[in-house]
């Protein structure tokens, strides 16, 4: 009796997932069209989009700066994270789930009523249209996606290894970084990979502070299609695309994803 809803079901998993990598392909397809504008089916093939983008400096330097913000934010978020992670998996202190809903928080809030906010503080501070003030930015952004896989990861680790440590003389710190550190690895590549994806691609929150010195590829991209619709966006989106699949697959066979989406041990 229930065949057919399972049928049905079935077609239309396998619907939805021929439909979502659609528009990727669109404009996968288009970024080697040979005309001067956006056009699907692409009909006689070029590379020409391609060597425009890896030509113009406004491309490259907007890349340049995404990519260099994206690594200084994957690494410092992911050592915040472990500091931040490690003591609580320590002290377990009373106000723990309030603290972990602090740090998931970004997730909560429209991400452009925290680029309001975060404006507003980083003028105060000096550091709005700076570099800094984006990796600032970036790094509450990334928090939550760094800190979940890092608590799982420590929560893996054996009790009884770090109690063995602790009672053959290891300090905290000698605890935190020869042995949670080590053991805490998987978790730690995953909240790297991770929070470098989500900075090198976020847009929403970081149009509210680039300046005339310093801007990231997503903004540029943005800005650029508001005055021209050029298949050179085309060829930059897909490039952009490629490289997070990389970095995807990359994390799936150094680790496997179920870091990220483990629920806590009972």
């Amino acid at each position: 009796m229930n065949a057919p809803l399972i049928k049905l079901g079935r077609a239309g998993s396998f619907a939805l997932l021929l439909f979502l990598p659609l528009p990727i392909v669109v404009i996968g397809a288009t970024s080697f069209a040979a005309a001067g504008y956006l056009r699907f089916p692409p009909g006689e093939l070029s590379l020409r989009w391609y060597a425009e983008a890896a030509t113009d400096p406004r491309w490259i330097e907007a890349f340049a700066t995404s990519l260099g913000i994206a690594a200084v934010v994957a690494v410092l978020v992911t050592a915040i994270a472990f500091a931040g992670a490690y003591a609580c998996h320590r002290l377990r202190p009373r106000w723990l789930p309030a603290f972990e809903l602090a740090v998931m928080s970004p997730l909560f809030f429209p991400h452009a009523a925290l680029g309001v906010a975060l404006v507003n503080v980083l003028a105060m501070a000096g550091y709005l249209g700076t570099a800094t003030g984006i990796v600032i930015a970036h790094i509450v952004c990334t928090l939550p996606f760094a800190w979940r896989p890092i608590v799982v990861a420590l929560q893996k680790i054996d009790g009884e290894i770090v109690e063995a440590a602790s009672l053959l003389g290891a300090d905290e710190r000698r605890i935190a970084l020869g042995i949670a550190l080590p053991l805490a690895r998987s978790g730690l590549v995953t909240a790297l990979l991770f929070s470098f994806i989500i900075s090198f691609d976020e847009v929403t929150v970081t149009m509210f502070l680039t300046g005339p010195q310093v801007t990231t590829l997503p903004v540029q991209i943005y800005a650029f299609i508001q005055e021209n619709a050029s298949p050179v966006l085309a060829a930059i989106s897909t490039a952009t695309v490629v490289v997070t699949l990389l970095v995807v697959m990359l994390l799936e066979r150094l680790i496997g994803l179920e870091f990220f989406v483990a629920h806590d041990p009972a």
